[in-house]
């Protein structure tokens, strides 16, 4: 049985995917041939998409919280690449993503498509991401990045980086913070989490196979960047989101922005 809901999990995953490969390469052909950005169209169309994905997975979802209005810079824990398609299925949201999804096989071109922007660890580029996400958030856009810079099992609030609060700061958007919490039997689930040396394909099918887990994403009140400090407003944001996932243990390893 556990077999056969495994396969029928995998080909109802595949029948999404594929709609998104057609999706993804219709609004690229639309671009080409109209010699214009379609980012509005992207991200609306990302969304439906996501949501799509999001319902092929074993998660129990429940929303806690409003959605709000206008640009936001949403700012939330970073437990798995599951995050992504859960927390975009709720608005039209661009993502801020390692570079190495970038490279990842058919996920990584969707990635692209769906208008993410790529960050490269350590690369120094610290003026032109801040000015990307000005830019992004300047025109009316919802953006979500994930301040940790790395995933977590989900029981602990990682440092959040005060450097990618700037654009931000600069285009006087507010912060949204999110936490998102997965559980499994009323505890914290050791399945979710992709961390470590994990692999996407490992990963995705130790979730195909088990059993329905809960997640619960908590949309905290926004919080005002106009004049902030970009530590100071990256501390009150993790704080709110540390107090949502129930007082988790913040990691002090406190980095100076770059």
């Amino acid at each position: 049985m556990k077999q056969l809901r495994l396969w029928l999990r995998l080909a109802r995953l595949a029948a999404v995917l594929l709609l998104g490969l057609l999706l993804a390469s219709g609004v690229a052909l639309a671009e080409r041939l109209r010699r214009h950005d379609l980012m509005g169209l992207r991200q609306r169309l990302t969304r439906w998409f996501l949501a799509r994905l999001g319902g092929a997975l074993p998660f129990a979802v429940e929303v806690h919280g409003e959605l709000p209005s206008g640009p936001h810079l949403w700012v939330g824990n970073h437990v798995s690449w599951t995050d992504i398609p859960l927390l975009g299925q709720l608005l039209p949201i661009s993502f801020l993503s390692k570079a190495e999804v970038r490279t990842w096989p058919l996920a990584g071109w969707l990635a692209h498509k769906a208008g993410t922007l790529f960050i490269r660890r350590g690369s120094g580029d610290s003026a032109l991401l801040a000015r990307q996400l000005h830019r992004h958030l300047q025109a009316g856009r919802q953006l979500l990045i994930f301040p940790e810079g790395t995933t977590t099992d989900g029981r602990q609030v990682r440092t959040f980086h005060g450097r990618l609060l700037t654009g931000a700061i600069e285009a006087g958007v507010p912060l949204q913070p999110v936490a998102i919490r997965y559980l499994r039997d009323g505890e914290p689930d050791p399945i979710a989490p992709f961390i470590g040396d994990d692999d996407l394909l490992s990963h995705l099918l130790r979730l195909l196979r088990s059993d329905k887990a809960q997640v619960e994403i908590h949309l905290l009140p926004p919080i005002a960047s106009t004049g902030q400090e970009r530590n100071a407003l990256a501390r009150q944001a993790q704080r709110a989101v540390q107090q949502a996932l129930g007082g988790a243990e913040v990691e002090e390893r406190e980095q100076a922005a770059a």
